[in-house]
């Protein structure tokens, strides 16, 4: 009964806005109804209330993070018009109203321009104004992202993530609540292995109001990628890491060297990260679709970085000075006011894996070998290397990361999480190698998987082909003119 009653109380606090159409839509605050939901269905930030570390920003574009919450998700901008929309949900306390959007940018090209805090606080995520670092918008701004580029589904319906590419940056300056100096803090969000990169700086978390590197301890936030800053590190990526200002941080020495954290690779990510601001700081990662938490690091902060200096502009996206290169997929996360237990936290790991987060498409999602029907061996990055420009070959099949590729909503064949197979320099002739490239979106690394089993290119039609019909281990793989021949068939394994 404490419990729920705490619940119920969150419910009251953290209320529903309208959702309307235009730039600034106007919120008010919770109706009784709503607040009588949140004892039924307890969510991410209703879960953290409960604990006594509250949401002081809760952001996502897929659904709610209270279950009293009635309000917009975020607001999209279409081209061809330059009118806006807020999406919302589909229930109080429910999952987003992709249709909405869907409908709003048909026949055009939409941007998302805010992702709206559901809290009470309305510390909501516009594109930011950019910083030391320059984004590629006017003026030095960043860019939003492509509101399209990253369908998906929760709880069975069509939801989209934000795809950040590099560019792409949310940020509000001096968020109302949000702990500084040495306060205490946590955070989580929902992310993917899909699609990372080892650049900084993929985050989500808290930064410097200048929007510049104003030293040690001045941020605190969530990393995810494969950066390796301090040497050393075991495994690929990619990891759960603290941007504290200047490094990204494994553990308190900054490496994970001494880790049997090779990285994780998962479709949906739940990464967690929290800091007492004197003492220690814990990070957490698990799969966000089942099971529970792993604990890759709870321990001292860094040296040098004892009291925290964490200042007040939360951000999405990019580093504290606004460093643009980094890239990530997000679909929900929160900051919250304390340092939650590791009960509230599995509870919040709970109610993540119960949302069904899901694959937009055929055949999207899967993560597993490529056996060629001829040589009986898999599409392989030889010595697992991660160079781009490295050609794809057979080998005998193994539970290698180099031999795990992901089949992505948006037709990509991914390896590492963050390297897509690609059509060398958009080749359309014969011989044309098949390599590896960082993924970036282009229709030279989209491919069709066909129900034959060939697998072809997008942007030439050309078969994924072993050449010369080879079957020994090496054997180069190559694009071809489709024959249906069994050396360009191919099979899940």
């Amino acid at each position: 009964m404490i419990f729920l009653l705490a619940v119920a109380m969150a419910a009251v606090v953290f209320g529903g806005r309208a959702v309307a159409s235009g730039p600034d839509s106007a919120r008010p605050a919770a109706h009784p109804a709503a607040a009588q939901a949140a004892a039924a269905s307890s969510l991410p930030c209703d879960l953290y209330a409960a604990g006594g570390t509250p949401c002081i920003g809760a952001h996502s574009t897929t659904r709610a993070l209270f279950a009293a919450y009635s309000g917009p998700l975020y607001q999209v901008q279409r081209s061809s018009d330059h009118s806006y929309r807020d999406i919302g949900l589909l229930t109080t306390g429910g999952y987003a109203d992709g249709a909405s959007q869907i409908s709003f940018c048909a026949n055009t090209s939409c941007t998302i321009t805010k992702i709206y805090d559901q809290t009470s606080r309305h510390n909501d995520l516009p594109i930011s104004s950019g910083g030391y670092w320059k984004g590629p918008g006017p003026n030095g701004a960043d860019v939003g992202a492509d509101a399209m580029a990253l369908p998906v589904t929760a709880g069975g319906h069509q939801v989209f993530g934000v795809k950040v590419t590099p560019g792409v940056g949310y940020r509000v300056d001096h968020a109302s609540g949000a702990p500084t100096g040495s306060q205490p803090e946590g955070i989580y969000m929902v992310t993917s292995s899909n699609y990372v990169n080892q650049w900084c700086c993929f985050d989500y978390g808290s930064g410097e109001n200048s929007h510049t590197d104003t030293g040690n301890a001045t941020m605190n936030a969530i990393y995810w990628g494969t950066a390796c800053w301090f040497g050393g590190c075991t495994g690929t990526g990619p990891w759960v890491e603290a941007d504290l200002e200047n490094g990204m941080y494994h553990t308190g020495s900054g490496s994970n060297k001494d880790s049997n954290n090779q990285g994780v690779h998962y479709p949906f990510v739940t990464a967690l990260e929290k800091n007492n601001g004197t003492s220690n700081f814990t990070l957490k990662y698990g799969n966000a679709a089942s099971g529970g938490l792993t604990t890759t690091y709870s321990g001292a902060l860094p040296k040098g970085y004892s009291p925290m200096k964490t200042d007040s502009s939360l951000l999405l996206g990019t580093g504290g000075d606004n460093s643009v290169s980094g890239q990530g997929e997000f679909f929900e996360g929160a900051i919250t006011a304390g340092f939650p237990s590791d009960a509230t936290e599995n509870a919040v790991q709970a109610a993540v894996t119960a949302s069904g987060y899901g694959t937009s498409g055929s055949g999207s999602g899967s993560t597993t070998p490529l056996r060629n029907t001829n040589a009986n061996r898999c599409l392989d990055v030889p010595n697992s290397t991660q160079t781009n420009g490295t050609q794809v070959a057979l080998w005998d099949c193994n539970s290698g990361t180099n031999q795990q590729w992901n089949t992505t909503s948006a037709k990509e064949l991914r390896v590492y999480g963050s390297k897509c197979l690609d059509d060398e320099a958009n080749g359309t002739a014969n011989g044309t190698r098949a390599i590896i490239w960082d993924c970036n979106g282009q229709n030279n690394q989209k491919w069709n998987v066909n129900s034959d089993g060939t697998i072809t290119s997008v942007q030439s039609g050309l078969c994924l082909d072993a050449s010369a019909y080879g079957t020994a281990n090496g054997t180069l793989v190559q694009l071809w003119t489709c024959t249906g021949a069994t050396n360009q068939k191919w099979t899940r394994s």
